[in-house]
């Protein structure tokens, strides 16, 4: 989905050039989880059980919009 790259790239542009490698183990975590529910934590806001997913997920969601 393009708006999980566009906020995916966003993170990765801006906080996660300064990652460390805990942060960085969070989103590739996150990253294998499967499509749908990685929407549903980024785009529809739904809560993730895993505390440091969730914590990378607010950060996320956080970033401001483009433009």
């Amino acid at each position: 989905m393009k708006e999980l790259d566009v906020m995916l790239v966003r993170w990765l542009d801006g906080p996660g050039q300064g990652a460390s490698s805990a942060e960085t183990a969070h989103l590739d975590r996150l990253l294998d989880l499967p499509d749908p529910e990685l929407a549903a934590y980024l785009l529809r806001g739904e809560p993730a059980t895993d505390p440091e997913l969730a914590a990378l997920v607010a950060t996320i969601r956080r970033l401001p919009a483009d433009g």
